[in-house]
C-alpha cells in the first residue's frame, strides 16, 4: 500500500523546487527528506525527481505522480474542512427579495431582530417584483419585502400580509435644514432641491398626489431607487428627501442630517410575501411576528 507520509514529502519537495526549502518548511532535516522520497521511488518503481540547478525538477513519472499527489492533498484539505462544517452548528440562512420600489432603510429595520440570529447567512437580491416573485414561486428565495401585497395568481399561490405602515418624514443637510425652512414646511419644499424615490417605488406617485394638493411644484434634482443612497447624497448637500418613520432611525447612520418635518398623513406599507414553504421558514416567522409587536 502506498505510504501517504512518503507521497506528502515528495510532493512538497516538488512545490518548493527542492530538499532544503521544503525541509525548512516542515522543519526536519534534509536528509531525513531525501530518504522518504528514495522510499516512494523505490516503491513506485520510477525515479520521480532530477537534479537541476540548485533544485530539483520533475520527471516525467514525477510529472504523473505530482499531479495525482495535488489531487490527493485537495481533497483531504476539504475533508478537513466539511469535517468542521459538520461538528459546528448548522447555518440558518435567509434569501430575501428586496423589490426595487421598497425603501432600504426600512427592509433594514424590518430585518433587524433577525441579525443576531447564531450562524445567520442572509442573502439579499434587489429587482423588479415580477422576476422576485417568480424567484419566490421556485422557491430560491423565502420572502419578498415589496411596497404592494402579492397580486392574485393562482399558478403561483403565494400569500402576503401587510407588516409595516410608516409616517413619512422628511431630511436634508444642515445647510438646507433652518429653522426658516422647517418653520414653513412644507411649503418651504417649494424652495430647495428635492431627492425623490423613482417611479418603481409606490411611495412616488403618493408623493406627486401630495404635492399637487399642496400646490408645492417641488425642484427635483435627484432620483433614486435605493434609499440608502439617496440619503448618502443628501447628506453631501445635494437636497432633502423623503423616508418612512420605519427607515429614519437609520438616517443617523449617515452623519449631517436633521429632520425637515413630518407628514403623519402619508404612509410608507411594506408587504411581506411569501410561498407556503417560505411562510414555515422559523426566521419568516421571526420578521412578521416582530413587526406585528412593533
Amino acid at each position: 500500500m502506498l505510504n501517504f507520509r512518503h507521497l506528502y514529502y515528495f510532493w512538497l519537495v516538488a512545490k518548493e523546487g527542492g530538499f532544503a526549502r521544503a525541509a525548512d518548511r516542515l522543519g526536519m532535516a534534509v536528509q531525513t527528506i531525501s530518504v522518504q522520497v528514495r522510499e516512494l521511488e523505490k516503491d513506485l518503481g520510477h525515479q520521480l525527481l532530477k537534479p537541476a540547478g540548485r533544485g530539483v525538477a520533475l520527471t516525467a513519472a514525477g510529472q504523473a505522480a505530482y499531479a495525482r499527489a495535488e489531487q490527493i492533498f485537495a481533497l483531504g484539505q476539504g475533508i478537513a474542512e466539511e469535517v468542521r462544517a459538520a461538528g459546528s452548528a448548522p447555518l440558518a440562512r435567509l434569501s430575501v427579495g428586496l423589490s426595487d420600489g421598497i425603501s432600504k432603510l426600512a427592509a433594514h429595520a424590518l430585518l433587524e431582530p433577525i441579525l443576531a440570529t447564531p450562524r445567520l447567512r442572509l442573502v439579499c437580491h434587489e429587482g423588479e417584483l415580477d422576476e422576485l416573485l417568480s424567484e419566490l414561486a421556485l422557491h430560491e428565495l423565502d420572502v419578498v419585502l415589496a411596497g404592494q401585497a402579492a397580486p392574485r395568481n393562482v399558478n403561483q399561490r403565494l400569500s402576503s400580509e401587510r407588516i409595516a405602515r410608516s409616517a413619512l418624514h422628511w431630511y436634508g443637510p444642515a445647510s438646507l435644514v433652518r429653522k426658516s425652512t422647517r418653520e414653513r414646511f412644507p411649503q418651504s419644499l417649494q424652495d430647495l432641491p428635492v431627492l425623490l424615490p423613482t417611479a418603481h417605488s409606490p411611495l412616488r406617485a403618493t408623493l406627486d398626489s401630495w404635492f399637487e394638493d399642496l400646490g408645492v411644484q417641488p425642484r427635483i434634482v435627484g432620483e433614486f431607487e435605493d434609499s440608502a443612497l439617496l440619503a448618502v447624497f443628501a447628506a453631501r448637500g445635494l437636497g432633502v428627501f423623503p423616508v418612512s418613520e420605519l427607515g429614519a432611525k437609520d438616517v443617523g447612520l449617515v452623519r449631517g442630517l436633521r429632520l425637515l418635518g413630518e407628514c403623519p398623513d402619508l404612509h410608507e406599507e411594506v408587504h411581506a410575501i411569501w410561498s407556503r414553504r417560505g411562510r414555515d421558514h422559523p426566521l419568516v416567522r421571526q420578521i412578521v411576528a416582530a413587526a406585528q409587536c412593533a
